[in-house]
């Protein structure tokens, strides 16, 4: 039988009921009783020892420890959370002129770049840059505009980010995605190369939020795992990103095997057009929001057995629940979305009408 912790006023009233039996002549209840008193300090003490009680009661399953206790249970599993990234890539620099080691080139967020070396510049060349702090923030899409913050002799004060982004950036993993992971580790046991322990892997990696391990997808004996990046610009993973969840897992599985791809899922933009009732930016940006978060939840990289399905009803229902939506009507899609293998739904161009 479950054990609910007594309210204040249930522990004041069994003090007073044990007093009134062991003294019957000392009235615990009337307000100006010295008993009453005595009672009534009792049961706030008794109270507060209830509460720390609770509190550490808590601790003690990592499915309900805070975030002081959780790196407890992740210790002895050996899953300690994921410390942030820094964004890293390449900028390109014009004029004629030398960008020395740790020049620093500012976003016009205020987001700091260092760069990795000295680079000679001759008309437009790329330098390797590191974002100053480590975080999601340093990602930056290609062609972002990022200003010296002195001034280089012959070289021109503003440079570009080339076309693959600055990327690999990522934050400090959250308690509850941290819980996750170590949930998912003590349900599933290393097992040498099932299934689970390629997603443990790919989860290890700082900036992978999900993955998913498929059988024999490019031909026998071979392993695909493909993972996501939910918390950058782009969820879907550049090369670079990739290699590293791929170099990761095979330092991690048996030595010798062959055969394991590691690859982002292929986006699909997922278009919509609404009739929207009110039809305002409020209304709209609450629909935008649980629409994110339904293919958040839902989005999955089609596997051939309908995994990457997303179904009409749901999004019907995600536009339904919006605060302040009143009515609606999905015009476009008219049916569930369906994907080839590998592919992905991704939030595309919502149309309101």
């Amino acid at each position: 039988m479950a054990f609910n912790r007594p309210s204040l006023r249930e522990i004041n009233e069994r003090i007073a009921g044990d007093i009134e039996t062991r003294l019957p002549s000392s009235e615990p209840r009337l307000r100006r009783s010295l008993f009453a008193v005595l009672g009534q300090n009792m049961a706030g003490v008794s109270h507060g020892l209830h509460g720390h009680l609770e509190y550490n009661s808590k601790q003690i399953l990592p499915s309900t420890a805070d975030a002081d206790h959780l790196p407890l249970h992740t210790g002895i599993w050996n899953v300690p959370a994921k410390n942030a990234e820094y964004a890293i890539g390449n900028i390109l620099v014009t004029g004629a002129g030398i960008v020395p080691e740790g020049a620093i080139y500012q976003r016009g967020d205020g987001i700091e770049y260092s760069a990795n070396a000295e680079t000679i510049i001759t008309g437009s060349v790329s330098v390797a840059v590191t974002a100053i702090e480590a975080g999601a923030a340093g990602n930056a899409i290609a062609g972002v505009t990022l200003t010296s913050v002195e001034t280089l002799a012959g070289l021109n004060s503003q440079a570009l980010v080339d076309s693959n982004g600055l990327t690999n950036g990522s934050n400090d993993e959250s308690t509850e995605s941290n819980r996750d992971r170590l949930e998912a580790r003590i349900q599933n046991p290393p097992m040498g190369g099932a299934k689970h322990d390629y997603v443990r892997w790919a989860l290890e990696v700082p900036g992978v939020t999900r993955a998913w391990c498929y059988s024999n997808e490019m031909g026998i004996g071979t392993t695909t795992v493909r993972f996501v990046r939910d918390d950058d610009t782009s969820l879907i993973p550049d090369s670079a990103e990739e290699l590293a969840v791929y170099d990761y897992i095979d330092a991690k599985r048996q030595t010798g095997m062959k055969g394991l791809y590691v690859v982002g899922p292929v986006a699909v933009a997922l278009d919509l057009t609404i009739a929207l009732t009110p039809n305002n930016l409020t209304v709209q940006a609450a629909v935008q929001a649980e629409l994110d978060d339904l293919l958040r939840r839902e989005s999955l990289p089609e596997d051939g057995n309908g995994s990457g399905k997303i179904l009409l009803s749901h999004l019907r229902e995600a536009i339904s629940v919006a605060a302040g939506e009143t009515d609606h009507t999905l015009i476009s899609p008219s049916a569930d979305v369906t994907h080839s293998i590998g592919e992905m739904a991704v939030m595309g161009t919502i149309t309101w009408v």
